[in-house]
């Protein structure tokens, strides 16, 4: 996508916030008594509240959601600036995918041309009696039933059932907004991958991200760590890296694989001793981005996955596997897309919307190579703090059954302190771990420490958790019910986050944040990680090789201070030379990532020796 259309996005994301957020505002203090200070006028005072049993039920689930938010440790004032805007950019998002998803085939024309739009016009016939009722003709319900079936399958972004979701832009809005999404300039993108990726870069202004820099030389919360950190890496850093790790993992497994034509920037040394690696089922191969953003390094790593499968099914031997569980190879090639999804791709963000956009990306991926692939999982998570409400956190744990897991399921919480800053680097796996061991030695194991039994321990406690927390949210006494379902919906994203954390990884790669740390996260750093606790992309390479198994690629592009900086040294010796092999480094310069003000380098190590 060339600089000319990125400023297009650039343009239509800005006046497309503007124009959702005022009304977001107007909406929260004229309907529902919220107001931008945080102040929130007492229920029974409004009459509109009282007439209207759903407008007030809405009501109580915004200002549940806006204390949830207060009991982690935020204004109440910032709640409502963080509503408004994850409000208007969940609504960008999903008329954005609908617009893709239209490009794509998968659904009727629906927001290209607003209520003209052919899905909608037949729609209207279908449902004339309906329609007639609606002041818009039924526009609003149509676009609120796409999101319904879109959930099916992608929750993350269109669950309505979310507090966002009780605003819906008013009929001049979204007009407004349908009309800066169509103009003609755009009509280019809805069917590449990378432009869900832009409109999330280009979400927060670049004026925020310079004014908390001069405010602040280090980030003060996770919003601005997100924020500051949000630079697309380019394509061909994107496909240099995944050549080299993911490409290079399988060229080494299979010697004659097509990869070697597709991967252009795989490096291949005239007369090198290629090292041989023990070949995998491909459903066995796992690639983490533990910053994922906007899950750039995921979407290209489908590619050369979709291309490792259809090798492996063709090939007599290393096939069998594959082809026993998919007799037919129509069947087997529809599956492709989900196998990839459910097996082989992960990714880790502290930033809800990169968590919405990555699993949006990777599901339009999937479509776009099989539209009928049926999608069971995404395995992207947001690394959730522990919730904020102590005292339900202590009422479900006192609750919990069966008593002996108590123990575990109180570290897992105590384990979550901190991930909404710390994210991926957060190694909440060892406490559990711990946890798990203690528990095993309560329950008589004779062989704690191994680790198969340790993962059943943990698989059988973690479905005792979920059962108990759908049981939980069913408790609706002293009106906390609302709040029982976000608490439960943390802990639920928390465990996901726990397990994406316990099991080890092929390919590692990534754009991590760089610089200073939150202050909160300041001190688990220089605890955890003193070798590399001076900036945070150096903490990541660290964090990325234990996550790694024996082997394993790990590639990444950071500033490229660490390889001469004195400061960096302990790095370079205990970390990058010490742990693992420099396999390859590309020293890139200035003017890589967008808007950053960094000198670049893009390397790949291998963790410790190749097993052969």
């Amino acid at each position: 996508m060339d600089k000319a259309v990125r400023n297009e996005i650039r343009k239509m994301v800005a006046a497309t916030r503007r124009v959702l957020e005022e009304d977001i505002r107007r909406q929260l203090e004229g309907a529902y008594g919220i107001s931008d200070d945080g102040s929130i006028q007492p229920a029974e005072t409004m009459a509109t509240l009282r007439a209207d049993p759903v407008l007030g039920r809405r009501r109580r689930e915004i200002e549940a959601a806006l204390k949830h938010e207060w009991a982690g440790g935020v204004p109440l004032r910032e709640a409502v600036e963080r509503f408004v805007r994850e409000t208007a950019f969940t609504w960008l998002n999903r008329l954005a995918a609908l617009r893709m998803m239209e490009a794509r085939g998968l659904i009727r024309e629906s927001v290209a041309r607003g209520p003209d739009s052919g899905g909608f016009k037949a729609f209207q016939r279908a449902c004339e009696e309906v329609c007639r009722s609606y002041p818009d003709g039924g526009y609003r319900r149509y676009l609120e039933l796409l999101c319904d079936d879109a959930a099916m399958e992608l929750r993350p972004l269109f669950d309505r059932s979310l507090p966002h979701s009780h605003i819906f832009p008013r009929p001049a809005t979204l007009g407004e907004t349908l009309r800066l999404l169509n103009d003609e300039k755009l009509a280019g993108i809805w069917g590449e991958d990378e432009t869900l990726g832009w409109i999330y870069q280009y979400f927060t202004p670049k004026e925020q991200r310079e004014k908390a820099r001069k405010e602040s030389p280090a980030p003060r919360n996770a919003e601005e760590m997100a924020f500051r950190n949000q630079f697309y890496t380019p394509d061909y850093v994107v496909r240099f890296l995944v050549d080299n790790t993911l490409g290079r993992l399988w060229y080494e497994m299979h010697r004659d694989t097509r990869l070697v034509d597709t991967c252009a920037y795989m490096v291949r040394r005239p007369g090198e001793a290629v090292r041989k690696r023990e070949r995998k089922d491909p459903r066995q191969i796992r690639v983490l981005d533990p910053a994922c953003g906007s899950g750039h390094f995921l979407l290209y790593s489908f590619d050369l996955l979709a291309i490792i499968y259809e090798e492996t099914y063709a090939d007599p031997e290393e096939g069998e596997a594959l082809r026993l569980d998919f007799p037919l190879e129509d069947d087997f090639r529809r599956a492709i897309p989900g196998l990839i999804l459910e097996h082989n791709l992960y990714g880790i963000d502290i930033d809800l919307r990169a968590v919405q956009i990555a699993a949006l990306t990777l599901y339009l991926k999937a479509k776009k190579h099989r539209p009928e692939a049926p999608v069971r999982r995404v395995n992207v998570v947001c690394a959730e703090p522990m919730p904020g409400e102590a005292d339900l956190r202590a009422e479900f744990v006192a609750g919990f059954e069966p008593s002996e897991l108590r123990p575990v399921i109180q570290r897992a919480f105590e384990a979550l302190r901190g991930a909404g800053e710390l994210g991926s680097l957060l190694r909440a796996e060892s406490q559990i771990d711990k946890a798990i061991r203690e528990a095993m030695h309560r329950e008589g194991a004779d062989l704690p420490t191994i680790a198969p039994l340790r993962e059943g321990f943990w698989a059988r406690a973690e479905e005792k958790v979920i059962m108990a927390l759908r049981a939980y949210v069913q408790q609706v006494e002293n009106g906390r019910g609302y709040l029982r379902r976000l608490f439960a919906g943390d802990v639920e994203q928390g465990l996901h986050f726990i397990d994406l954390l316990r099991q080890p990884y092929d390919v590692v790669v990534m754009n991590p944040p760089f610089g200073d740390p939150t202050p909160r996260a300041k001190q688990y750093l220089e605890e955890d990680y003193p070798l590399t606790k001076n900036d945070v992309y150096a903490v990541f390479v660290e964090r990325g090789l234990e996550l790694l198994e024996p082997g394993g690629y790990l590639g990444a592009i950071t500033s490229r201070t660490g390889f001469f900086l004195s400061s960096f040294q302990k790095w370079r010796e205990e970390v990058i030379l010490k742990k693992a092999e420099l396999t390859i480094l590309a020293d890139l310069g200035a003017g890589v990532l967008d808007t950053a003000m960094v000198e670049t380098a893009a390397y790949v190590a291998r963790n410790g020796c190749v097993q052969v």
